[in-house]
């Protein structure tokens, strides 16, 4: 009888842990382990402000694939982080534009889903851009901060595919000098991180939308930022690639003559103390992306 009962308990403590594990919309990336993969040393960026921002796990097809921290009011991501995956492709693939259901129902499905073709709820148009915001915005396209080119297997690819993953970028930005650093990036990855790379994109606003029906709907990014970190690494690479690594950044206005500049992670972090909502603790990478080797050993019965 026991035994009946401690089963019967074991069962039930599952099944109510079954919308905690399934939800796409998360208290902290860590509480999902398949979720916090997607970070360096499983750690977001931190000192990143408000705390009403929403934490994304993006889940495609049943399986996390990377992680967004997105902002309802502006309805566009703050950044994306994820894990770079080695490829031979640098060209988008085109797949149908998806929702997140969770940001307006919390029950909503857990998975990322395509948009209907015909009615949706108000409540998802109040909480996440949707398709009509973008379609007859002539200046400006929809920029995937998690890029299809920096992905290999084709579900990984899809899952790029979410508006809970795109801000409006100029097009000739877009489709010009960020794509290029996009394809460097991937070049430089493939060819000598021997290990897992990770990056995390984002943006800086202030405070320009895309309007429809006389309403603000989508912020507008004033910058696009991005930072890789990668310690493991080819050591015999050419002089010019190992002063970029373990990791390195970049940045550049979202305009029609931009250019994007490499950098330091440290002063990217610097540049946007002074454009992001952030406090004095705020750092992209776990102890600066430094090899888990070198970071000093704490004994687990220590305090």
């Amino acid at each position: 009888m026991v035994l009946v009962m401690s089963a019967f308990k074991r069962a039930l403590w599952m099944i109510l842990l079954l919308p905690v594990l399934s939800a796409t919309v998360v208290e902290d990336f860590n509480h999902i382990e398949t979720c916090k993969n997607s970070l360096y040393m499983g750690t977001p960026p931190r000192g990143i402000l408000p705390p009403s921002l929403k934490k994304i796990c993006q889940r495609y097809a049943d399986r996390p694939r990377y992680v967004t921290l997105y902002d309802p009011e502006t309805r566009i991501p703050v950044y994306s982080a994820y894990t770079f995956k080695k490829t031979d492709r640098s060209t988008h693939v085109d797949y149908p534009w998806m929702y997140e259901p969770q940001l307006a129902e919390t029950t909503g499905n857990g998975n990322m889903m395509p948009f209907p073709t015909g009615y949706l709820h108000k409540s998802f148009e109040d909480t996440q851009a949707v398709l009509d915001d973008y379609s007859n915005v002539v200046q400006y396209e929809r920029g995937q901060l998690n890029p299809d080119q920096h992905q290999s297997a084709v579900e990984d690819r899809a899952a790029t595919y979410s508006l809970t993953n795109v801000v409006p970028m100029i097009r000739e930005f877009n489709i010009g000098p960020w794509r290029e650093y996009v394809e460097r990036i991937r070049i430089r990855l493939n060819n000598f991180c021997l290990g897992r790379a990770y990056i995390v994109t984002g943006v800086t606003t202030t405070g320009n939308t895309i309007r429809r029906n006389n309403q603000n709907r989508v912020g507008i990014p004033d910058e696009l930022w991005s930072a890789y970190c990668c310690t493991d690494y080819d050591v015999n690479a050419p002089h010019n690639v190992r002063t970029l690594l373990p990791s390195f950044a970049a940045v550049a206005m979202n305009s029609l003559d931009s250019e994007v500049t490499e950098m330091r992670v440290q002063d990217l972090e610097k540049h946007l103390r002074g454009k992001m909502k952030v406090d004095e603790n705020f750092q992209i990478f776990y102890a600066n992306c430094r090899s888990p080797s070198s970071l000093p050993f704490i004994p687990e019965n220590v305090g």
